[in-house]
């Protein structure tokens, strides 16, 4: 058997053992609780970053909407143009055929009077 102040002494190390695993339980939960407070905000701020960029996709979406919407108009308007110049162009060749026709007439007098002119 033992001797007392052997004893003792195995007691007062294992009491001293016991004391340092109490104290490292403590700073695991100490640890851990920080862990989770991280864990936590890291969640929050990760959740605040994916409703942000949600809200610019919507928003670049609906930008882009916008924008293609601006296109349409746009080029609605251009074929307006173009179809509203295709006849304006097709009224001036009109035109100028007439005043090409009346100039011809008008040369075909002119020959008339300087042949009756060289006539006489």
């Amino acid at each position: 058997m033992s001797r007392p102040s052997d004893l003792e002494a195995r007691l007062a190390a294992l009491e001293a053992r016991v004391e340092a695993v109490a104290a490292d339980a403590t700073a695991a939960r100490h640890l851990a609780a920080a862990r989770d407070r991280d864990l936590a905000e890291v969640g929050r701020k990760l959740d605040a970053t994916r409703s942000g960029v949600t809200g610019l996709g919507e928003q670049s979406a609906a930008r882009f909407a916008h924008l293609e919407e601006r296109f349409a108009r746009l080029e609605r308007r251009l074929y307006h143009i173009e179809d509203g110049m295709g006849t304006g162009f097709a009224e001036l060749r009109g035109r100028l055929d007439q005043a090409a026709a009346g100039q011809q007439q008008i040369v075909e007098l002119l020959h008339e009077v300087l042949a009756q002119e060289r006539d006489r």
